[in-house]
């Protein structure tokens, strides 16, 4: 990312990245949800320090995502369920993808089902080999396959759903014998094939979920697509955006039924609006109670202030400071 924060903590669509996810595992119906953290651990549980059910596992050097798992153990023992395991730089994922994964995982009582996608532009992925019939004989990364493997159009979402008590002691064995001298945990799923109990692929539907985030391109990518999701759950909830396109809606704002929302506005941060209001056009809201029936005219800059019911605001007017 070439910055100084650390990348889980960039914002999109007014959220800290590493907080879309733990929504959508919850969500998901995760009851407990432990993040591995490494750089910046005190900024990132800073962040989480509301979420009841989110503890934090240190991981002191990155030796890799099976090592990652390894060092949530200590928050799992004596627990004998299925564990979901997602990386922190996919704020894409919904909860009912999450819950199909899971729900797949059980139906076919499978020791562990991957997510993956077929991709059109497959290069950065890991690639999937099956059996042909949905059972995972190995993940390969891209920098250690070869030119037949790269041509494998499955690819490797990052996720996972464990049986624990399979999975758990498997972890010891993942060796390091790669290019980046990493214990993977995509070998858990050749370890497991190896046995004879292949884990399982569940294949997403729609790519664009499972896309993570490596530079500041990305992010703007994905600070779209979660914008726009943000659009249009208001709508469908009885918002009316006019040039919905032109709005920025950070996705801890609220809007009531039946109010109009013109173009090009911002609204960020914990804002409220109330139903039967009219936001003008080019206003921009920070953290903003706004009541029923209010109408804003238009150019307004509304920081930290609570407008009551029926307010008549003319535009070109400022309230509140930074």
């Amino acid at each position: 990312m070439k910055s100084e924060l650390v990348k889980v903590l960039h914002p999109l669509a007014g959220r800290p990245m590493i907080v879309h996810i733990v929504d959508a595992v919850e969500r998901a119906g995760a009851t407990k949800t432990v993040c591995v953290v490494g750089y910046q651990s005190d900024r990132v549980r800073q962040v989480l320090a509301d979420r009841e059910n989110v503890e934090l596992a240190i991981q002191e050097e990155p030796l890799g995502t099976g090592h990652a798992l390894e060092c949530a153990g200590p928050s799992l023992v004596g627990f004998d369920g299925d564990v979901l395991v997602c990386c922190g730089d996919t704020p894409l994922l919904t909860g009912e993808l999450l819950q199909a994964l899971v729900d797949d995982h059980r139906r076919t009582n499978a020791p562990a089902t991957m997510l993956g996608a077929t991709l059109e532009n497959v290069s950065g992925y890991g690639r999937v080999v099956t059996d042909g019939d949905q059972g995972v004989v190995a993940i390969v990364e891209e920098v250690d396959a070869d030119a037949e493997t790269l041509g494998i159009r499955q690819i490797n979402a990052g996720v996972y759903c464990f049986h624990w008590p399979t999975v758990q002691p498997l972890l010891a064995r993942l060796g390091t014998t790669n290019t980046q001298g990493e214990q993977y945990l995509t070998d858990i799923m050749e370890l497991l094939s190896a046995a004879g109990t292949p884990g399982r692929l569940y294949e997403a539907q729609d790519g664009q979920e499972i896309q993570g985030i490596n530079d500041r391109v990305q992010l703007a990518i994905a600070d779209g697509v979660l914008r726009d999701r943000v659009r249009q759950r208001l709508m469908r909830s009885g918002v009316t955006l006019l040039a919905p396109e032109t709005s920025l809606i950070d996705a801890d704002a609220r809007i009531g039924h039946d109010t109009v929302i013109h173009a090009g506005v911002i609204i960020e941060g914990q804002s409220v609006i109330g139903s039967k209001s009219v936001v003008g056009p080019f206003s921009h809201l920070v953290d903003a109670i706004i009541g029923d029936g209010v109408e804003l005219g238009g150019w307004n800059y509304i920081v930290r202030t609570n407008i009551p019911d029926e307010s008549v605001i003319g535009p070109y007017v400022q309230q509140g400071t930074e």
